[in-house]
């Protein structure tokens, strides 16, 4: 899975792909390099970051998705939002899947939208809103209660009518590093749900964490082998899709990986 980022402000790659030309060539490039999802998002979830407003998201989001269906007919297309409105809208354009990093927590009614249109649904772990959720860490069993949560997610979009539903454990969004670490550790357990595992690590805050020098955390554009060591050890685990935004480097690891299994 390809990361699509058309913010000002995300924390990798904001303003790169902003406007539906850049973002054009950057789909383009990503498919180029063997993406076979790519994850379109208008809203930035960095820890800290403010929301957008619902129009503002959509005029960034759905430009991009009506010319970009059409025009790469054998990718799928996710929409990486938690607005119902969004969610609609571009699965009015054709996207395949709905990426929630909520959860269903902020509008549980995407489960609706994902049945009625046919749609796979991702259903990822979080706590609070990007704004609040690092201050929201505290576990007594951090693999058990993501466990737990997926677990009735999953059970409730079922009874909705989602016939594809994919899991995330949310890396980074409400945990610690070593709260991430464990996650990583135990992937395997979240395959209990029934459902493919999403992991979504690439040059997340873990790795400048567990990479950082004298300087202090290792940047996010030097973040390149600790993200490819993190895929690979997902893959190891089961993970079925690997959110990324280095795609060329990404496959040649899912490729090794499958040559040596």
């Amino acid at each position: 899975m390809g990361i699509l980022n058309v913010t000002p402000d995300s924390f990798s790659d904001g303003g790169h792909y902003a406007g539906t030309e850049p973002a054009l060539q950057r789909i383009r490039q990503m498919v180029e390099e063997g993406a076979a999802i790519v994850d379109v998002g208008g809203e930035s979830t960095r820890p800290g970051s403010d929301p957008v407003p619902e129009a503002e998201e959509l005029a960034r989001v759905i430009p991009v998705l009506e010319r970009a269906v059409p025009e790469f007919p054998g990718v799928m297309f996710s929409v990486d939002t938690t607005k119902p409105e969004v969610a609609r809208r571009a699965l009015e354009c054709g996207a395949h899947m709905v990426n929630d990093v909520s959860g269903l927590r902020a509008a549980p009614e995407l489960a609706d939208l994902c049945a009625e249109h046919r749609a796979a649904l991702v259903i990822m772990h979080s706590r609070g809103t990007p704004k609040t959720m690092q201050q929201q860490t505290g576990y007594q069993d951090v693999v058990g209660e993501i466990l737990e949560f997926l677990e009735q997610k999953v059970a409730y979009a079922r009874s909705r009518g989602v016939e594809s539903i994919v899991v995330d454990p949310g890396i980074g969004f409400g945990k610690t590093l070593e709260q991430n670490l464990q996650i990583m550790r135990h992937l395997h357990t979240f395959s209990r749900t029934g459902c493919p595992v999403l992991v979504g690590a690439s040059r997340k805050s873990l790795i400048g964490q567990l990479l950082a020098g004298k300087d202090g955390p290792r940047p996010v554009d030097n973040r390149l082998a600790g993200s490819l060591a993190l895929q690979y050890h997902a893959l190891t685990l089961g993970a079925t899709i690997c959110r990324v935004h280095d795609v060329r480097e990404a496959r040649d690891v899912l490729d090794v990986f499958l040559a040596l299994s």
